[in-house]
């Protein structure tokens, strides 16, 4: 099948790239389709259709299902739909070179082509669409202002902004938050941040939508020739601001900043490169911002549950950003270059063919992401999404955008959580790859404005995290359902769901941690319910006797009916459901985890044992429970009756997995044990993380390389791995920050870790291909890094 001379030509002048049954003209294969593999569907695709345009992800619903990657004639490309295929060919930028991203995907007719001509039109690579060697050397001189540290300065303004705006509606009762807000603010930041005046906005706007259609639309002949005059006007308007700076070198922005370190590296930050990126980053620092805001605004007025859970809890924000960009980005696709032969996704690609990767549709693959239709503002993954991109192509300004996005749902939330979607159709403007509604109407009753009832709401505001959120934002309310002893100085608490809702499914071994109190102290209970029950959690708590407020506030405060916070379920010590023998070994409150996986071997009909020991029995929790559930299979070892369990008598062979939890002797004990078992049979679930402070007089400074993003840092005696990934504005998410909970794991492709974390085995140890970025170091002096 090939395409009609009218439609854009692909990567072999619009040819087919399929062998055919019998040869054939174009204008033959256009009379026989049958004589093509190409399928249907894939022959119907067509990313400027309504249907792709309202919702690209579901509209390839059926390539993700079906055929992941396939051949679109309309197009000329390659379609690729999946989230490993797409991660994959950002991680090789080699293989899939970037340099097509900025190239029109609808050729223009040569009027529109003297047009852009006369203008002097000599658009160029920038950072977006260069491959190397070019790409990383600039990219390393220029990235220094997009760092935390240094966005960190801009939060202010973007705060002042913001309120002004709002104020200027905020009695009106009705606005078009994309026309009234979500459009110039971001602007304005975007300028500010570049060092551009704020001048002629209304024209920008025009420029920057003329620059997505002449780039990624599909422009009518008769409104091409309009288009090239807005792109030529831009294209110059972009190199008269160029000039003014050289003037002001010294002058705040981004812009100057590149000026300056010109004369440093005068051949790789060139006159043409910095013309090219004045122009691309005046739209990319703020359309994108800007579409991706209204995306969130629209999709949480959508969800009503999640937007009250976000006016009712501020610290959620963070994530919520993340999860309205995995599920509503304003990014649709990008585009890339196969410059050898290859296979993606089990499909052989030739060199040259192009590729259209539907980012937004990776960020719905339920290989990856659970549910992923479903719009969870708790998602524990959401940051995995690839709406930024990945690798060394990532966006440098995804931090500055999710400032942005923060700020705006902080104001939102807490001045106008009264807010609702107005009665109105959705229109975007035509294009493969960037989207967001072109108005978004919303309502509300202004005499509800809650500031005009509180007064001091104006003064307080939400920490911003510039970065990758953390788990600890996490949180979900629930309701103590019932508080009973279950032994002596052990309660066992029933937490359910808010209004009969559902918590999220777990297995056994996973924990929650809970928020005691106040005073943001934080601890981790390992669930001991039934996992079939989606109602409630259910955990046990010892008092302390050396608490250190946790498990005495559980005791000394919590009653039925009363609200606290959890986070998770979060799982690092699962059952092996495939395993054929299994014994299992609690001590004290270490039977939390332990029950709940003995119970889950019962349903499977694994080959078990449960070996449960305790000071006396009335200080071990659930033993008549465990005697009726596991009958002989319990054997319990009580310390004031004599009886103690013999380690060393286990009998585990090379079919047998141990799986333990309880205090730090008996696992010494079976550590020691373990010697003699068949490699990696114990599992183990620790209550504490052994990590101290970190002593740079006894630590040593070793690089980093990250592979997939080109970069090479240096890790100080002083600093963690995680610290200096988070500099570099990697996203690498945390939570205990101690070596427990398993957050910040990332694969090490070459070097000898020194591993401090309490979460991996000693057969995953020995790979040496797994680390823990909050607490592991490096034996030696370097690290390559899958990031």
């Amino acid at each position: 099948m090939s395409e009609t001379a009218s439609q854009p030509t692909g990567a072999t002048a619009g040819r087919c790239p399929f062998s055919h049954a019998a040869p054939a003209t174009a204008q033959a294969e256009l009379k026989h389709p049958e004589r093509c593999p190409v399928s249907a569907n894939a022959a119907a695709f067509d990313p400027f259709s309504d249907g792709y345009q309202q919702d690209p992800p579901d509209y390839v619903r059926w390539a993700r299902e079906q055929e992941p990657v396939f051949y679109s004639p309309k197009l000329g490309y390659w379609v690729v739909t999946r989230y490993d295929d797409i991660k994959a060919i950002f991680r090789d930028n080699l293989t899939f070179s970037p340099s097509i991203a900025l190239e029109k995907i609808t050729p223009t007719g040569p009027e529109a082509n003297a047009v852009l001509e006369s203008y002097g039109y000599a658009m160029n690579r920038t950072l977006v669409n260069e491959d190397e060697p070019a790409h990383m050397p600039r990219r390393r001189v220029l990235m220094e202002p997009f760092t935390p540290e240094h966005l960190k300065h801009h939060e202010p303004m973007v705060r002042r902004l913001t309120r002004e705006y709002v104020d200027r509606f905020i009695d009106d009762g009705r606005a078009d938050l994309v026309d009234q807000m979500l459009w110039e603010v971001p602007l304005t930041v975007a300028l500010h941040f570049l060092g551009v005046p704020e001048e002629d906005m209304d024209l920008l706007r025009q420029y920057s939508i003329a620059h997505t259609v002449n780039t990624w639309g599909r422009p009518r002949p008769e409104e091409q020739v309009a288009v090239a005059h807005a792109v030529g006007n831009f294209w110059q308007f972009a190199g008269k601001v160029l000039d003014k700076m050289r003037q002001n070198p010294d002058g705040p922005g981004w812009m100057q900043y590149g000026i300056r370190r010109q004369k440093e590296h005068p051949d790789v930050v060139t006159d043409s490169y910095l013309h090219s990126m004045m122009m691309a980053g005046i739209v990319a620092a703020h359309e994108t911002t800007a579409n991706a805001t209204a995306n969130a605004m629209k999709l949480l007025l959508q969800h009503p549950h999640a937007w009250r859970e976000l006016c009712e809890d501020p610290s959620l924000i963070p994530n919520a950003v993340e999860e309205c960009l995995r599920h509503n980005g304003s990014v649709a696709a990008w585009r890339r270059l196969a410059t050898k032969d290859v296979r993606i996704g089990g499909v052989d690609i030739a060199a040259g063919a192009k590729l259209l990767i539907v980012t937004s549709s990776a960020n719905h693959d339920e290989r990856h992401f659970a549910d992923a239709d479903l719009f969870d503002i708790r998602r524990d993954n959401a940051s995995d999404h690839v709406t930024f991109g990945y690798g060394s192509h990532q966006c440098m300004g995804k931090n500055l955008a999710r400032m942005e996005m923060q700020i705006f749902l902080e104001e939102f939330t807490r001045r106008l959580p009264h807010m609702r979607l107005a009665e109105q159709s959705f229109s975007y403007v035509p294009n493969t790859s960037f989207r967001g509604p072109e108005h978004l109407w919303v309502e509300w009753d202004p005499a509800q404005n809650p500031e005009r009832a509180q007064s001091a709401l104006l003064d307080a505001h939400v920490p911003v995290r510039i970065g990758e959120p953390s788990s600890h934002a996490l949180s979900r309310p629930v309701v103590v359902e019932r508080v009973e002893a279950v032994a002596d100085g052990i309660v066992r608490l029933r937490l359910a769901a808010p209004e009969g809702g559902t918590l999220p499914r777990w297995a056994p071994g996973a924990h929650i941690d809970v928020e005691c109190g106040e005073t943001g102290l934080s601890r981790q209970y390992s669930l001991c319910g039934d996992p079939a029950d989606a109602g409630a959690f259910e955990i046990a708590v010892l008092r302390e006797s050396a608490s250190r407020g946790g498990s005495a506030w559980v005791h000394d405060t919590l009653r039925a009916g009363m609200r606290l916070k959890i986070r998770g379920p979060r799982n690092h010590f699962r059952l092996d459901e495939e395993g054929r023998r299994a014994i299992f070994i609690a001590g004290g409150i270490g039977i939390t985890p332990i029950s709940a996986m003995a119970r889950r071997a019962r349903e499977l009909g694994i080959d078990y044992e449960l070996h449960y020991s305790g000071r006396s029995r009335a200080t071990m929790a659930f033993i008549d429970e465990l005697a009726q559930q596991h009958g002989e299979r319990l054997y319990l070892y009580v310390s004031d009756e004599g009886t103690r369990n013999d380690l060393d008598a286990l009998q585990v062979d090379a079919h047998t997995r141990v799986y333990a939890c309880g205090p730090a002797r008996l696992l010494d004990a079976l550590q020691a044990a373990s010697e003699a078992w068949p490699e990696d049979a114990l599992r183990v679930e620790h209550f504490a993380a052994s990590v101290g402070q970190l002593d740079p007089a006894n630590e040593h400074a070793f690089e980093v390389e990250l592979k997939d993003s080109g970069l090479v840092l240096t890790v100080a005696p002083d600093q963690t791995v995680l610290d200096a990934l988070r500099r570099a504005n990697i996203d690498v998410q945390s939570d205990c920050e101690e070596g427990l909970c398993g957050s910040c794991e990332v694969r090490v492709l070459a070097g000898q870790i020194d591993h401090r974390d309490v979460v991996l085995t000693r057969a995953e140890r020995e790979t040496q291909s797994r680390m823990m970025t909050c607490c592991s170091r490096a034996k030696g002096a370097r690290l390559v890094l899958e990031l």
